[in-house]
């Protein structure tokens, strides 16, 4: 039984790669079924790959490969929690080192143009800290990165001075 909510990212006749790559690189992914275009369609013929279901980070997808007429847009981002530096460092330079690109404050895209925000968990409670003092700091300090580094994020929250 399909959920009753699934986000659909539109894709360019590549979308069974990338969720293949996507479920080779996020914990809790996988590659469900893969439905072909039973006819010809405007950017596709009978048999080619047409809907791929799958899963990232336990959120359901699908893929449709729907051709070039849409393209991606910062305004949709997947926002994955990491809970080191090491598991940051591995899925920051999966997606930037697959042909993406990187953005600022920790965000990047993939080379099929969805953004991801690659997010340690510390930098999400240090925003929230009741100390404001604090969550302002660990702020300035995401507000100059690129990739967050979780020690400079730590740093700046622990520095009252």
């Amino acid at each position: 039984m399909s959920p009753k909510n699934t986000v659909c990212l539109w894709y360019v006749g590549d979308a069974l790669e990338a969720a293949n790559f996507y479920a080779q690189t996020f914990p809790d992914s996988s590659v469900g079924a893969v439905h072909r275009a039973p006819g010809d369609y405007p950017d596709g013929k009978e048999g080619d790959v047409l809907l791929v279901e799958f899963t990232v980070a336990g959120v359901a997808c699908v893929g449709l490969n729907g051709g070039p007429h849409f393209q991606h847009s910062e305004a949709f981002s997947f926002q994955i929690a990491t809970d080191d530096q090491a598991e940051t460092d591995r899925l920051w330079n999966a997606i930037v080192g697959n042909g993406g690109q990187e953005s600022a404050c920790g965000w990047c895209k993939d080379r099929w143009g969805i953004s991801w925000q690659i997010t340690p968990r510390i930098l999400l409670q240090a925003i929230a800290n009741s100390d404001r003092s604090a969550a302002q700091r660990a702020f300035e300090a995401m507000m100059q990165m690129v990739k967050i580094d979780v020690a400079t994020i730590e740093a700046a929250v622990k520095n009252a001075g």
